[in-house]
């Protein structure tokens, strides 16, 4: 017999939510100055060095912080929950906004710490059907993996995600943000991993329709079929 797992308490699991969320968008945001300022103008070497340190940084914070809140660190992953009824809607709602909020500090943070101005806009445009298709792969991926690992394989979710995120950095024409909460915040950073204001619809369009896709593939995925078993003719039954 084991024991059941620790309940946090709500308090906790949103503490977990907006440390992990503020953190991972520093780390983004962060990792992308970092990349512009050694790079010398080379936007693969800055796109390189963007790529792993948000991967690595997501295995560290998902295997840390999954166990207390479940490492959504994405309002689509919450909200998905709810619907899944694996999470209270009260609770799913009170996420979202952790999130939201937790993401623009992480962006403020990583402003502070290489001595730029806090509040910024963005002026990268990153509009188009390929941008919202990308983004809508991207996030059509991400939901997909965490729905399939944490049914099939719990232990392998942090490695999966970070392995997939890191992946889609490369393959995807938007570099997958995959996340409206991340997409928000980073509209509030003029450097390399910006989005401007005006693109960030176009950006929430894909990633809905991604992830509502992923829920109904994954749905159907896991959905074990009945056992087969020959009627019994009426009358016959006894």
């Amino acid at each position: 017999m084991t024991a059941d797992p620790p309940d946090f308490g709500p308090a906790r699991r949103l503490a977990a939510e907006g440390l992990g969320t503020a953190l991972l968008l520093s780390i983004v945001v962060g990792s992308g100055i970092m990349g512009e300022r050694l790079s010398g103008e080379n936007d693969a070497i800055a796109l390189m060095l963007n790529t792993v340190s948000t991967g690595a940084g997501l295995a560290v914070l998902i295997t840390l912080l999954g166990p207390i809140s479940g490492a959504h660190f994405n309002p689509l992953v919450s909200v998905l929950s709810a619907g899944d009824r694996d999470l209270a809607a009260r609770e799913a709602l009170a996420r979202v906004a952790v999130q939201v909020v937790a993401a623009v500090a992480g962006v403020f943070l990583a402003h502070a710490m290489f001595e730029l101005p806090l509040f910024q806009v963005s002026g990268k445009v990153r509009s188009g059907g390929g941008q919202v298709l990308s983004e809508a792969v991207a996030t059509f991926g991400l939901i997909l993996v965490i729905r399939l690992a944490s049914r099939l394989d719990p232990g392998a979710t942090p490695a999966l995600v970070a392995l997939y995120i890191t992946a889609a950095y490369g393959f995807t024409a938007s570099t997958a943000f995959a996340n409206p909460a991340v997409t928000l915040a980073r509209s509030l950073t003029d450097t390399f991993s910006g989005i401007a204001p005006q693109s960030v619809p176009g950006f929430l369009l894909g990633q809905a329709g991604g992830a509502l896709a992923a829920a109904v593939v994954s749905r159907w995925l896991l959905d074990r079929p009945r056992p087969y078993s020959k009627a019994v003719p009426e009358g016959r039954h006894r």
